[in-house]
């Protein structure tokens, strides 16, 4: 089945989080430079999700590109994948309300985890659905940052909890800056794509 809709949901979607997310900052009362320096807190949550649903945007846009079609099960797992994106303006909230103290961070965290496993899954799915050697499984290959990435926020959950909640802020922080450069790889395969080379089977 075509991938259009799919692609046109998720940036829907992906856009709704965003919005969510920015209403958490709420207008400060007074006009003082005091009361801006409160919200520090849900300020810095912010940068740091709207950073994340940046970078799945990037990648996700890259993945889809580089597809031909999709199917049932990439449906599903597309829906997962937005599922655990879902929840970022909550757990993001909670965390800069709570001024990043332990449970918040370790629940972020957790959400950060779930939403790489949801998205990796989602890659698997694609690759499966385009047959052996498609181009989105050559791109894949080992997947030494996303796995490194999913070991990063496992890490960075557990030191939240039982050394520092800024340990695993330090930890969530490096993740999104590892991938502020697109994933090169799905580039890569969707412009052999759009230029006819070789690819796997659809």
């Amino acid at each position: 089945m075509e991938k259009n809709r799919l692609e046109a949901f998720s940036d829907g979607v992906l856009a709704i989080i965003i919005t969510i997310m920015v209403l958490e900052l709420k207008v400060p009362h007074d006009d003082s430079l005091q009361a801006l320096v409160k919200l520090w807190p849900v300020f810095l949550s912010y940068v740091l999700s709207f950073l994340y649903v940046g970078i799945y945007w990037n990648n996700h846009h890259h993945m889809m590109q580089a597809a031909h079609t999709v199917s049932a099960g990439v449906l599903w797992a597309n829906l997962h994948l937005l599922f655990w994106l879902s929840l970022l303006p909550f757990s993001t909230g909670w965390m800069g309300e709570n001024h990043f103290t332990r449970l918040p961070m370790v629940l972020y965290g957790l959400n950060l985890l779930l939403a790489a496993v949801a998205y990796y899954l989602l890659q698997l799915r694609l690759a499966e659905h385009h047959g052996p050697g498609n181009a989105i499984a050559q791109a894949l290959g080992r997947d030494v940052k996303g796995k490194a990435s999913l070991m990063a926020y496992a890490v960075g959950t557990a030191a939240a909890w039982w050394l520092d909640p800024w340990v695993g802020f330090i930890a969530y922080a490096g993740v999104a800056v590892m991938w502020l450069v697109p994933d090169r790889r799905m580039e890569q395969a969707a412009h052999k794509r759009r230029s006819g080379r070789p690819h796997g089977g659809a």
